[in-house]
């Protein structure tokens, strides 16, 4: 294998599949790279047996071929060489040469052979839909995962396309985020799944590259085919990721959703958010609660511990309604006024003892659970 390419693009590259790479892997080739040299580009694939990701970056080929090297020891490498030409050379020995100016490398592989294999999918369940879409639904609820263990059901982000709808859905079981917006796609291809928390780190961090994103799902796998149009980083044109889907069944989420209305407010989104985090100041681990009184057109938000004294804020609204008092952590107020693009939302809430609801226009609800009033 022999090819030229660009440090620059090769370094971009590298970082997209970095990040699968686990530091204490169990064999020596999932700390590898798989490198394939083949007509105008090379493909760069990385894996942790749960998940793995393929990128394909420009380059010149002047022997197709493939190996596998260390990943971090190479990303290194190449991020440090002086010449933006860079060429590399893989013998039959798996003993690979990377020269750059003044500079030369021998760096030993293993070979492909060693390397398990993504997997491919068939049509059977594919969905195609805006990168920008997907990252604005995602950033909505992947706040609200949770992140104990023994609940490994709701370690993630469920996706449930039905009905012409994909709906994603997360919770922690203190606070519920949902999301759905419509979808086209043939009634055969329904279906749900649990992506785990790792995967929607690594799509959110990788998304927004291109226009289209292709999801393609199984029992037990799912792969995102991610449409890359950046000439600057030398990425030729998609990113490929696949992961192992949490099993098991989600839990009702539609009884946690408060099906009536009570009383409603219209808010600033950016303003509560600004208001809560200063009333938060004062809050401690063990007083960690905020205080939202609703009467005659304003809202109070309260804070109150015994380290660190009281804060007030006060927000003008139009409300007629009778007075209500409820109790909420600052955190789980706060997460989904950052996520949101929104400049308003809706508040609604019953009494101190009903969980709150925040709501926009577009389909999105958060549920909240209220706290103790003290």
């Amino acid at each position: 294998m022999k090819f030229k390419i660009n440090r620059d693009h090769f370094s971009v590259g590298l970082q997209q599949v970095l990040n699968v790479v686990g530091s204490r892997a169990t064999m020596p080739i999932l700390s590898n790279v798989l490198i394939e040299a083949a007509e105008g580009h090379i493909s760069l694939s990385t894996t942790n047996l749960d998940m793995g990701i393929r990128c394909r970056i420009k380059a010149d080929i002047e022997q197709p071929g493939a190996i596998t090297l260390p990943v971090r020891r190479l990303a290194t490498i190449i991020r440090e060489l002086p010449n933006v030409d860079v060429s590399i050379d893989a013998g039959s020995t798996h003993q690979t040469k990377i020269a750059s100016g003044g500079s030369t490398f021998r760096i030993m592989g293993i070979g492909q052979e060693e390397f398990p294999p993504l997997p491919t999918f068939s049509d059977e369940r594919s969905f195609v839909m805006g990168q920008e879409d997907l990252v604005r639904m995602l950033k909505s609820v992947s706040y609200a995962q949770s992140s104990d263990e023994t609940r490994y059901i709701l370690n993630g982000v469920y996706f449930s396309f039905q009905e012409g709808k994909l709906t994603l859905v997360a919770t922690d079981g203190r606070r519920l985020a949902l999301i759905g917006r419509e979808l086209d796609f043939p009634a055969e291809h329904a279906g749900n799944i649990i992506i785990p928390a790792k995967t929607v780190t690594e799509l959110l961090r990788l998304l927004e590259k291109g226009k289209d994103v292709k999801i393609a799902f199984n029992d037990r796998q799912v792969a995102f085919e991610i449409n890359t149009e950046n000439e600057k980083e030398g990425l030729a044109d998609s990113i490929y990721l696949v992961s192992k889907i949490v099993e098991g069944s989600y839990p009702n989420y539609q009884q946690v959703i408060p099906k009536e209305t009570h009383q409603r407010i219209k808010l600033d989104r950016e303003l509560l958010l600004q208001c809560v985090h200063r009333a938060a100041l004062v809050t401690s681990e063990k007083s960690n609660t905020v205080r939202i009184k609703v009467a005659d057109n304003r809202l109070e938000i309260t804070a109150s511990s015994p380290d660190f004294g009281e804060s007030h804020e006060s927000i003008a609204i139009e409300y007629a309604g009778p007075e209500v008092q409820v109790a909420f952590n600052p955190q789980f107020m706060m997460d989904p006024l950052k996520a949101l693009p929104h400049d308003e939302v809706y508040l609604e809430i019953k009494d101190e003892l009903s969980p709150g609801v925040f709501k926009t226009l577009d389909n999105f609800i958060c549920v909240i659970m209220p706290l103790r009033l003290n």
